[in-house]
């Protein structure tokens, strides 16, 4: 017998592995370039974000039995991805980055002068997203990824008014921080 994933306490704990490793791969399709980012936004080379994207990617494999279907599956992922990333910084205890650093951002822009303008947009921003206290750096980076406020508040465990509070002084920030970047 074959149990409906609506109302049960978890939803994807009777898949087979086969059906698991399905939902799997389409979650990662789905939302692997957005989970990518945010380990990007964690770590300062791109082997650490594969290290940090891989770590995620275990975690979500380990989650998807208890999935409980109390949030969306978007929410689900960047809340084992944020857990992932806290993790991460705690057990590397990374330096802050400089905004005259070189960082690496992808574009795949097919105009070269689009690109390198884009590029040099995107290294600022991710170079003063990086400059962010953690707190204030995660809400950016997940409202950039598309996430409301409710999203964020339930993938950080506080109050949406938190987010928006959080948000906005993170906002301030980042135009001191690239005002100062631009100017020099």
């Amino acid at each position: 017998m074959t149990l409906s994933p609506v109302g049960e306490d978890r939803p994807w704990a009777h898949l087979s592995r086969a059906d698991l490793e399905q939902r799997f791969a389409t979650l990662l399709a789905a939302h692997g370039p957005a989970l990518g980012r945010l380990a990007g936004s964690y770590t300062r080379e791109s082997g650490e974000r594969d290290d940090l994207f891989q770590e995620i990617a275990v975690a979500v494999w380990k989650a998807l039995p208890r999935f409980r279907g109390e949030c969306s599956e978007r929410t689900f992922l960047f809340r084992i991805a944020h857990n992932r990333a806290i993790t991460y910084l705690a057990r590397r205890r990374l330096p802050t980055v400089e905004a005259d650093q070189e960082l690496e951002v992808e574009d795949a822009a097919p105009d070269p002068e689009q690109a390198l303008s884009s590029e040099q947009q995107g290294d600022r921003l991710l170079a003063a997203i990086r400059r962010l206290p953690v707190a204030y750096a995660q809400v950016v980076t997940l409202t950039l990824e598309g996430l409301s406020y409710a999203d964020v508040a339930d993938v950080l465990g506080i109050t949406e008014s938190n987010v928006g509070a959080r948000l906005t002084r993170a906002r301030q920030m980042l135009r001191t921080f690239l005002k100062d970047s631009h100017g020099t």
